[in-house]
């Protein structure tokens, strides 16, 4: 009996280590990766143009996929109408006139792909390049921080009194719908501006909380990949390889979730600006917002966020390789159950955060995996971290640093077609997907 209740509590600590090592970074019984993410583009062929897309979309419209389309100017989906894709269509970005597509304030998108059917939006240059065409906004009705209400006419250098409406955003409604977009790949997206920066690959300006975001990929974007300003979004399984600019940006007052998502980075692309896997910060200049309103708050989980490089110290050596995570001044950030793998260092937080308990319980990090970072979370500008380090080395936190390449760190990262970046523990796969806790 005794040698039964000690192998017994033997089976119970292992089947507790092994739940406790599954969990962390991104996750599923399988590779959610597979069938729909295209991580060498350049090789795809999809086709010549069959049809045009400009202007303005004013009624109810569903775009086939029989055809390819091409994505002239700034195409608005107007007047309440709803834009449906179907599983397989293609969407090519115009180069010349810097192609766009943006869901206007009540109107709505039906992109609901398919795994083994994705839709796709890329570039028509025949050498395909970060920047060839716009991106894609998502316009809605929910509340941002910012005075009033805001307007991206600037993308669009709209000088059309009538046009000008097209791009307003912001509202009263946190739980509004822009509609689905669901198996999506973005390709080649973040036309420069003229005055400087770049289009994002997905842009969603005070969206709510009952649009949906799965299973999307945003590709050599020479912006951001995902932007989000104000609004309520959940965004899950979503891909951002090699951009340019951020992976993630939260800004102006959003309250939103980042849940079993990637971001891959490259030392060799970047932007001058800086640029971060995960970006969360509450206003670009304090005097556009209104502080009476609440600032950004963002929960990640299950977040894999990683360099991928064949000779990780030489670029870190170089200067190449930055900070993972940057959290701004007047933010809620929870990130948990994550990995960060390969930066220096894995979190910077803004100078202007005092460090102490209060503002350290609005900045949480727990059962998280630091691999192969030089350093784990500083303070902007200052190298002395043993505050922060003796706060988030707590064992409460249960926290984990360790270093390893990927290939050991992950099942499958060198494989070109099907890589697999869940983590590899003890060779145990990642967690499945309804053990993800929901605020």
């Amino acid at each position: 009996m005794k040698n039964f209740t000690q192998l017994a509590w033997i089976f119970l600590f292992l089947v507790g280590t092994i739940s406790a090592q599954q969990e962390k970074g991104i996750v599923g019984t399988n590779n959610w990766l597979n069938n729909w993410t295209e991580f060498n583009p350049s090789r795809m062929s999809y086709g010549e143009p069959t049809q045009i897309l400009t202007g303005s979309i004013t009624k109810d419209t569903k775009l086939l996929k029989k055809h390819v389309y091409l994505l002239m100017g700034s195409v608005f989906v107007t007047n309440y109408a709803t834009l449906t894709i179907e599983p397989g269509t293609v969407i090519i970005g115009d180069y010349e006139s810097k192609g766009s597509l943006t869901i206007t304030k009540g109107a709505t998108i039906i992109a609901d792909g398919l795994e083994t059917d994705p839709i796709v939006f890329t570039s028509n240059r025949s050498v395909k390049r970060a920047g060839d065409w716009g991106g894609i906004f998502l316009l809605g009705d929910a509340p941002t921080n910012k005075f009033g209400n805001g307007s991206v006419s600037s993308y669009h250098a709209v000088i059309d009194p009538q046009t000008y409406a097209y791009t307003n955003y912001g509202g009263k409604d946190p739980n509004c719908s822009s509609g689905i977009l669901r198996y999506v790949r973005i390709e080649y997206a973040g036309k420069r501006l003229k005055g400087g920066g770049n289009f994002s690959g997905l842009f969603l300006a005070a969206v709510g909380s009952k649009t949906v975001f799965e299973n999307v990929m945003v590709s050599y974007c020479a912006g951001d990949s995902f932007e989000v300003w104000g609004g309520a979004v959940n965004i899950e399984k979503a891909v951002s390889y090699r951009s340019n600019c951020n992976d993630y940006k939260f800004n102006f007052g959003t309250k939103s979730q980042l849940i079993n998502s990637l971001a891959i980075r490259s030392p060799y692309i970047s932007s001058r600006n800086g640029s971060r896997s995960l970006q969360v910060v509450s206003y670009d200049n304090k005097e556009e917002v209104d502080f009476t309103k609440d600032g950004t708050s963002l929960i990640a989980k299950n977040v894999t966020l990683l360099t991928d490089s064949k000779n990780l110290k030489m670029d870190m050596q170089m200067g190449l390789v930055k900070e993972a995570v940057y959290v701004g001044q007047n933010t809620m950030f929870e990130m948990s159950r994550s990995v960060i793998s390969g930066f220096v260092p894995a979190v910077i937080l803004d100078s202007k955060i005092q460090i102490n308990e209060s503002n350290l319980e609005k900045i949480k990090f727990d059962n998280m995996f630091f691999n192969n970072c030089e350093g784990n979370i500083f303070v902007e500008n200052d190298s002395n971290n043993l505050d922060l380090e003796n706060w988030y080395g707590n064992s409460s936190f249960f926290n984990v640093y360790s270093k390893g390449s990927n290939s050991e760190t992950f099942i499958d990262s060198q494989n070109d077609k099907k890589p697999d970046f869940r983590l590899r523990i003890n060779k145990i796969i990642a967690a499945a997907n309804n053990d993800i806790e929901r605020e």
